[in-house]
């Protein structure tokens, strides 16, 4: 009987955490973009990461702790005219950077040069 309830109650909790998950992804992508929009990172990345003038971010987007090492520590003699500059914990928190990671691995990858009319004559 009590590894019956033990089970059932592992059951209610898995599908409870289940059940929380999308609505939670949609959140973290939803504050990841207005975030990414307000730290102005779109300035460099594009608004939607796929680059501009400093390198594409989106879909392939590093995992979390490489992408947190690299926002962080920045390029070493960062200037405006080259690298990116460090976002200390202070600028920006860990779990809006993380948000910032699921909104640019949610996003589609660009369409095939193919596929732009502009650039098939």
């Amino acid at each position: 009987m009590k590894q019956a309830f033990a089970a059932s109650a592992l059951l209610c909790c898995a599908l409870a955490a289940t059940a929380q998950s999308p609505r939670t992804q949609r959140t973290a992508v939803a504050n990841g973009q207005s975030v990414y929009l307000r730290v102005g990172c779109f300035t460099c990345h594009g608004t939607v990461g796929h680059g501009g003038a400093a390198p594409r971010l989106a879909p392939n987007t590093l995992p979390l702790a490489g992408f947190t090492a690299w926002v962080r520590n920045g390029t070493p003699g960062w200037s405006i005219a080259s690298g990116m500059p460090a976002f200390p914990t202070a600028s920006l928190g860990d779990e809006d950077l993380a948000d910032i990671r699921a909104y640019l691995a949610s996003l589609p990858p660009p369409p095939a040069a193919d596929d732009l009319p502009l650039l098939n004559p």
